[in-house]
């Protein structure tokens, strides 16, 4: 059972040192670059908000003209009204 006990004692000290490794990446320093998605032919459309702006996370509305750009305004609005009546 000298063992057993020494098994215990390693395996508490493993663990104790990866809780303390993990608890210290939270206070590691973060980039502090940005990136920024506006696009400013859209900065003046419903919606936009500060301090995100115009928000395209996946570049759809890149290279649209204002047409597509409200059909997919649109799409979205129809969309989004659908997902709602389906949660009631």
């Amino acid at each position: 059972t000298f063992v057993n006990l020494h098994r215990i004692t390693t395996m508490k000290t493993a663990l104790t040192l990866a809780a303390l490794v993990g608890s210290a990446a939270a206070f590691a320093p973060v980039q502090q670059g940005r990136v920024s998605t506006a696009v400013n032919s859209y900065e003046n459309e419903l919606g936009v908000l500060d301090p995100v702006g115009y928000w395209d996370p996946c570049g759809l509305a890149k290279n649209i003209d204002q047409a597509t750009f409200d059909q997919y305004r649109a799409a979205e609005l129809k969309h989004g009204r659908v997902a709602q009546l389906a949660v009631i």
